[in-house]
């Protein structure tokens, strides 16, 4: 039936100017937020001054304690300092209301401002391009404003309590030993060149694999509700080939992610576990040269209490929602390219004349090397127009053959040709249709189920379909072509209707029914096989009724490897077979009933919701 198109993949060059071009939008649209709330930014480091405080007498009251206290003899002193150093961190306890009040005049207004973007950008579209609205917007105003909204707020907390605490801390380095900055400012600044070195290139490999498993899900989420087009289509191997490349795509940008994260730990253990082992490794040099154990002791504190934890938090913030946030505004501040035609979603044109819509040469068919063939050297053609019927008895290779014919399957032997040419799987949808008994149906609108294969139909070609396959007592029932519909609630002869609809808008030069039609009754089944037929595309038939093989312009006669093709007249003098199968068959004229023949009577709506039992 129809083959998922395949996933567009980004131009190279594109999506550079794109990740290069992340961050300089970003921070273009960020510089009047920022600047529109200055005021709310100075009043959250207001608060955050109760931070700095903290650090600071965190170090400085220790050290003192140590060297003007216990190590002087004096407990009391000691205590006492100790006591300053515990008592900064109430204030900064009780600052953090105030912080928070003060942040959420600084988040919420983002969140705001994306809503009101996304949904501005969503209407002006609309009203530009109704048929390329998406449900982007819908992402961008549900998930994606709440992952900026919550990025945005981690990130300010953290790095206000970063700044905050480095000050602290380096403001009591140097009220105990400004020589002790000498050794714990190098590892420092070190490492935090190092991470900023990589912020730019781990967005863009964030973003490039957020890309790919996007990417990668869409594609599953197509395969998985077409299932039974792919086989029709024959597009399994291209679809394997689809899904490869995007796992590859997957899990190559996961490993580029992982190696720039590698940089990242190093740079973490160049900030946070350097400085305190330099210090340690150049204690006696300090402690000669004048440095107090106090000092020492308070040195350190500031290091793995404060300098390290504030490190680490930033790092991994920057590292994970940082990174994170600058793809999500970047979706905001970023216009949605326009749909680009895909070169391999447009189908090639065929060629035209005298050749047979589709051609058998010598075709063979086996379900595995030791197996009988089902189709032994067969050779057949089908002209553009042409009506033709297959019978046979149960297992006699009818449904193969006709998966052969459409492409579903590859002949073990032999040829299969579509329009002269080798069959291909892009040409799939533009050469052929095949309906199989189990008729796909999906949730959604009738309109939508019945232009399936064709989208742009247009209600007069949808009025005429309707007419000439007589939905009319379906679409009365249901009330109109906008209506859902729940493929539960239909009996097996409206779905079969509803597949066949969308087969006859799509008309394509050939249509495949592999007893599509099992479970209509012989009127409905007649009408929509004259209405098949009178379409310019040729029509095969793997038929259950004698009066549907009667209405073909050629039969053919299937006994496993063994087949013989004509009209009804020529079959009845030549194949035995044939007049069997036409004995046992009844005229669906006079369907007989209570006799333990199936019951033909027409069931108000054209169709029964089981089938009669057939001898083919």
């Amino acid at each position: 039936m129809k083959a998922p198109r395949p996933p567009r993949r980004p131009r190279p060059a594109q999506g550079n100017a794109r990740r290069d071009g992340a961050l300089t939008r970003v921070t273009h649209d960020a510089r009047p937020f920022l600047r529109a709330r200055t005021g709310v930014a100075l009043r959250l480091a207001g608060w955050s001054l109760l931070e700095f405080v903290q650090t600071f007498l965190g170090g400085y009251g220790v050290a003192r304690a140590l060297d003007h206290g216990f190590l002087a003899g004096r407990a009391l002193t000691g205590l006492l300092w100790l006591a300053v150093a515990a008592a900064a961190v109430l204030p900064a306890q009780l600052a953090t209301r105030g912080v928070f009040g003060r942040l959420a005049d600084l988040v919420e207004p983002l969140r705001d401002g994306l809503v009101r973007r996304a949904v501005s950008r969503a209407l002006s579209g609309a009203l530009a391009h109704p048929a390329g609205t998406t449900a982007r917007s819908l992402s961008q105003v549900t998930h994606q404003s709440e992952i900026a909204r919550d990025g945005w707020a981690g990130l300010v907390l953290t790095l206000r309590s970063f700044v905050f605490t480095v000050a602290g801390a380096v403001a009591g380095l140097l009220a105990l030993e400004p020589r002790l900055l000498l050794i714990v400012a190098p590892p420092l600044i070190l490492g935090a060149a190092l991470f900023l070195a990589t912020l730019l290139p781990m967005a863009a490999r964030q973003r490039d694999y957020l890309t790919a498993d996007e990417a990668y899900a869409a594609h599953a989420g197509r395969v998985a509700g077409d299932l039974r087009d792919i086989a029709a289509a024959g597009a399994a191997d291209r679809t394997v080939a689809e899904s490869r490349d995007l796992a590859e795509n997957q899990v190559r940008a996961a490993r580029s992610l992982a190696r720039w994260s590698g940089v990242r730990v190093v740079a973490l253990a160049v900030c946070g576990r350097f400085p305190p082992l330099l210090l340690l490794v150049g204690a006696p040099w300090l402690l000669r040269d004048g440095l107090t154990s106090g000092e020492l002791v308070g040195a350190l504190t500031y290091l793995t209490q404060a300098l390290a934890p504030a490190v680490q938090a930033l790092m991994t913030m920057l590292s994970t929602v940082g990174g994170r946030l600058l793809v999500v505004l970047d979706r905001f501040t970023d216009a949605p390219p326009p749909p680009a035609e895909d070169e391999a979603d447009t189908p090639r044109p065929l060629p035209e004349g005298h050749a047979p819509v589709a051609e058998l040469r010598a075709a063979t068919f086996a379900y595995g090397p030791a197996a009988h063939p089902v189709l032994d050297r067969l050779s057949l053609s089908v002209a553009p127009g042409e009506h033709l019927a297959v019978v046979g008895p149960s297992g006699s290779g009818k449904s193969t053959l006709a998966a052969v014919l459409a492409g579903v399957e590859a002949p073990t032997g032999g040829a299969v040709l579509w329009h002269g040419r080798p069959v291909r799987g892009a040409d799939a949808t533009s050469v052929r249709v095949l309906l199989p008994q189990h008729a796909y149906v999906f949730t959604g609108s009738l309109r939508d189920n019945l232009r399936y294969l064709r989208p742009g139909a247009d209600d007069r070609s949808m009025a005429a379909m309707i007419d000439a396959l007589g939905l009319d007592c379906l679409l009365s029932r249901l009330g109109s072509l906008d209506a859902d519909l729940e493929p539960d609630r239909l009996s097996q002869g409206e779905r079969q209707l509803v597949a066949l609809g969308r087969a006859y808008l799509a008309a394509p030069p050939m249509i495949v029914l592999d007893e599509a039609t099992s479970r209509l009754d012989p009127a409905a089944e007649t009408r929509a096989e004259l209405a098949f037929a009178a379409l310019p595309g040729a029509l095969v038939v793997v038929a259950h009724r004698l009066s549907s093989a009667r209405r073909a312009d050629r039969i053919l006669v299937m006994d496993g490897p063994r087949t013989r093709c004509g009209t009804s007249a020529e079959l009845l003098r030549t194949s035995a077979l044939y007049r069997d199968l036409a004995g046992l068959w009844e005229p669906d004229e006079e369907p007989r009933r209570n006799n333990g023949e199936p019951d033909s009577r027409p069931h108000g709506n054209g169709f029964i919701s089981t089938p009669p039992p057939s001898p083919v």
